[in-house]
């Protein structure tokens, strides 16, 4: 789960959403604020809303591949997702920064469930009973990790090496960021559909056919006209994350190490 590039709305859209949120702000009670951010999001998140054309246009820009998820990197994203959930945060309904593309199998499980971290480094999960009235959550950080302003693979890997392609969390065991790593992992069911460990192979493939061909048009003479597009293409593939550990992995992987150095500025992409 690589970080996405950043883009911003335009500032006709940012003002609307300003505006938007300031409607949830003024309702001072917590539970009717909660309510009425679902309801106006509900009203608001259509096809034909101005403000919603320009938000899913922006985000769908930052996706890799044509429109792929920003969690799995894999499905279409057609659904914008709140990282911090409305009903939890109605101060962050319209918040623009607060929005991701997801996929229906990411965002389904991850609904509103949201963990933060408690004062004593223990992981809360920010639930609710059924009936019980909606109450502020306490000011923490969260423990989801957020692909748009954080990079997720500061915090996990993919198993190349041993074959799984399956995440794995990098730090210590016990350390905050190693329950932020298998906490996103879990919740957003990262290693739990059997598909998308498929799929992450078959990027493997592709990236490095993709790369043999850019190394054989280029030893062959091919100049920036036809390179620079081979490049393009390789950089908006889908599963990003797996070119980014494939560059990682480079010195590890005996096929790469040997494809990377017939093409070492392929490391820079």
């Amino acid at each position: 789960m690589i970080q996405v590039p950043s883009r911003d709305l335009p500032a006709a859209a940012k003002e609307a959403l300003r505006q938007y949120q300031a409607t949830i702000d003024a309702e001072k009670d917590f539970a009717k604020r909660v309510g009425l951010a679902a309801a106006k999001f509900k009203q608001l998140n259509r096809a034909s809303n101005t403000t919603f054309q320009h938000v899913r246009h922006t985000l769908t820009l930052m996706c890799s591949g044509a429109k792929r998820c920003m969690y799995c990197e894999d499905s279409a994203a057609d659904e914008v997702e709140h990282h911090r959930p409305k009903n939890l945060y109605p101060e962050h309904t319209f918040a623009w920064e607060n929005y991701l593309y997801s996929c229906g199998p990411c965002n389904g499980p991850k609904n509103n469930r949201f963990a933060v971290s408690a004062l004593n480094g223990a992981m809360v999960e920010l639930t609710r009973k059924r009936g019980e009235p909606p109450k502020p959550p306490i000011p923490v950080d969260p423990i989801l990790l957020h692909p748009r302003i954080e990079d997720g693979l500061e915090f996990m890997m993919l198993d190349i090496c041993g074959g799984t392609f399956l995440f794995v969390p990098v730090a210590p065991q016990g350390s905050r960021e190693f329950k932020r790593a298998s906490y996103t992992i879990e919740i957003l069911r990262l290693n739990h559909r059997d598909h998308l460990p498929v799929a992450r192979r078959e990027a493997y493939g592709s990236y490095k056919d993709r790369l043999e061909v850019y190394v054989h048009r280029r030893e062959a003479g091919a100049g920036s006209s036809v390179l620079r597009p081979m490049i393009n293409a390789i950089k908006r593939m889908q599963h990003p994350t797996v070119w980014f550990e494939m560059r990682r992995q480079s010195g590890l992987i005996p096929e790469l190490k040997q494809l990377f150095a017939g093409a070492p500025e392929a490391l820079t992409w």
